[in-house]
């Protein structure tokens, strides 16, 4: 098979690679630009291990063709912080205890930006709803609920 170019944006940053066609977005992630974050949790899209966000809207990377990235607009777990200064969502990961192994964990945290985009303000029920592709078998979804309504808040401007 011959290589693909693709010319895409990922965490604010030209990136141009070369792919096979039947490469997954997740393997060109993670084994070809050194971006490990996503992590490869089922390989079906079933369990959002390995959530980014293409577009706007989040996709299972193990889902994706490397390929399709072309043009694109890619955001990563490695592109969430602000240099040393973590995200909310991070910080609120942390303090709320809503991680423990860490494999679900960037997929949360993507699925849970993408959710406060397009909804700064969601409901408990929205919450669990956009997160419904994301699985975790440690913490519980109870502490990343809350994690993730603590940093809406905190983005939002509230203080508790």
């Amino acid at each position: 098979m011959s290589s693909i170019a693709v010319s895409t944006t990922i965490n604010d940053d030209d990136v141009e690679f070369l792919c096979q066609p039947d490469e997954t977005l997740l393997d060109v992630l993670r084994n070809r630009l050194g971006l490990m974050g996503a992590k490869e949790g089922c390989g079906t899209g079933d369990c959002g291990a390995c959530s980014t966000i293409m577009d706007g809207r989040v996709v299972c990377s193990c889902l994706v063709l490397g390929a399709e990235a072309q043009g694109k607009t890619i955001e990563t777990i490695e592109g969430l912080a602000n240099g040393a200064e973590l995200h909310p969502l991070q910080r609120k990961f942390i303090e709320h205890a809503a991680l423990q192994c860490g494999i679900c964990t960037p997929g949360f945290l993507m699925a849970a930006k993408a959710l406060l985009e397009a909804n700064p303000d969601p409901t408990e029920t929205e919450i669990r709803f956009w997160l419904a592709g994301n699985l975790c078998r440690c913490t519980g979804y109870d502490k990343i609920v809350r994690a993730v309504q603590d940093a809406a808040a905190e983005m939002r401007g509230e203080t508790a």
